[in-house]
């Protein structure tokens, strides 16, 4: 497995990340593996490594560099706290809709300038980045061949900016999971962004997973990680990614 710590030019500045490859020249179709609402972490180094020995040139961006350019969280996050909201508040305040969109769109010219990548693109968002995902694909429905959410909070809400409100302009099929406990997505919302969906009429699928919020992530930051359930959550995520881009 190739790894490589990477600058990636942005609209605001530059932001750091890592490229985690097959060993060889490829080339390979591309992901773009976003962290959550927590960040860039071990577990998401394991996860994007796992990702890219399936055959991906996967990307893991720092998405608060505007903030910081090592862990989000210098401490342990409890988002019970005061401490952990407050610290949240000053990552994810930057990042408006609009800082999303130039993001998304230098991540995704980044990979296309890279010799080692061609084919199919994809990305996948966790928690706050999972309507990043569904951005991507409605801002490059011409790039983005699939995306995939997992734990993704208010996909669907009432306000004018609601990620649901993104699908008339998605041409890639979808994958979501969501969680049974989670106060950003609890079942009737759910309901509500799945009959969106469904009049949407492009191809997805969307499923509810007997966890809680977050439960995708192999460590204990949270507390939250079951494993039978996050193995079922990548199992899917690799067949989707090894179905829709080639």
């Amino acid at each position: 497995m190739q790894k490589e710590d990477v600058k990636i030019t942005t609209p605001d500045g530059l932001a750091d990340g890592f490229i985690y490859a097959p060993e060889g020249n490829g080339p390979w179709p591309s992901v773009v593996y976003l962290p959550d609402g927590v960040g860039i972490r071990p577990a998401f180094h394991k996860m994007a490594e796992r990702l890219a020995a399936e055959g991906f040139v996967v990307l893991l961006p720092n998405i608060y560099y505007r903030t910081t350019s090592g862990r989000a969280f210098d401490f342990k996050p409890n988002f019970k706290e005061d401490k952990t909201r407050q610290r949240f508040m000053e990552l994810s305040g930057p990042l408006t809709p609009d800082a999303m969109e130039r993001d998304l769109l230098a991540y995704m010219q980044y990979l296309k300038s890279r010799p080692d990548v061609s084919g199919a693109m994809g990305i996948v968002g966790y928690c706050l980045t999972g309507k990043m995902a569904m951005l991507a694909a409605a801002i490059a429905p011409d790039t983005i061949a699939a995306a995939a959410s997992f734990h993704g909070g208010k996909l669907y809400t009432d306000d004018a900016n609601s990620p649901h409100k993104l699908l008339p302009r998605i041409k890639a099929p979808l994958l979501f999971g969501h969680a049974t406990n989670d106060n950003s997505m609890p079942a009737d919302v759910i309901a509500k962004f799945e009959a969106a969906l469904a009049e949407w009429g492009g191809r997805f699928d969307s499923e509810t997973y007997p966890a809680a919020h977050g439960w995708t992530v192999p460590d204990d930051e949270l507390g939250v990680y079951d494993e039978a359930q996050a193995e079922r959550h990548y199992s899917k995520l690799k067949s989707f990614f090894l179905e829709n881009l080639k």
